[in-house]
């Protein structure tokens, strides 16, 4: 996300945080309120419930993935080198701890807890992200930069769902190496070694 400039977007920073410390159900407005420093109805004038402020953050965090590919994509155009990107920006964000997980995968792994309104979010983000890496997967598949074993939307679940396991694991072992250490041998097996 971008830098807070204002209330709202302090109280989403804040919220963010808190969701990747301890998920949706592990803080409340008096927390928010404490650390951006205002009263718990300045937040409730930015966001009536919870739902909507949760809801508002998973809207901007995929607007900001949609337009985080999108540079991707006329940055880095060969679809290995976005794959390998993609992984990068994971691991320096969990190495620097300055988005040490990713907020959609937290909140689904509570999707049978959530109100359905943030439930239909955190889908959002999924669907979004599956159908960005099946494009990434298929064209690699037909230059013959990526070696697939499976239909591209299926190599796609599995890369997307690798990534996230593997912020899990370095989390659970509190080790940011073991992110790469994970990854290494599903990019391996997508990218064929050239001479």
């Amino acid at each position: 996300m971008s830098k807070p400039s204002n209330t709202a977007d302090e109280i989403l920073a804040a919220a963010r945080s808190f969701i990747v410390a301890g998920g949706y159900n592990g803080f409340s407005y008096a927390d928010i309120a404490e650390v951006v420093g205002i009263r718990k109805a300045s937040i409730h004038h930015h966001f009536p419930s919870k739902v909507d402020l949760v809801q508002t953050l998973l809207k901007r965090y995929l607007e900001d993935a949609v337009t985080g590919m999108a540079g991707l994509e006329r940055d880095v155009p060969e679809p290995p080198e976005l794959l390998r990107t993609y992984a990068g920006i994971w691991s320096r964000c969990i190495e620097d701890a300055s988005m040490p997980f990713c907020v959609c995968a937290l909140l689904a792994s509570e999707l049978p807890a959530l109100p359905p309104e943030v439930a239909v979010g955190v889908r959002a983000y999924f669907q979004f992200l599956s159908g960005w890496l099946t494009g990434v997967i298929e064209r690699g598949a037909e230059k013959g930069t990526l070696a697939i074993s499976a239909l591209p939307r299926v190599e796609a679940e599995a890369f997307m769902a690798t990534v996230h396991g593997a912020m899990l694991s370095a989390r659970a072992y509190g080790d940011v190496l073991t992110f790469g250490m994970i990854l290494t041998p599903t990019l391996q097996k997508l990218i064929p070694a050239t001479d």
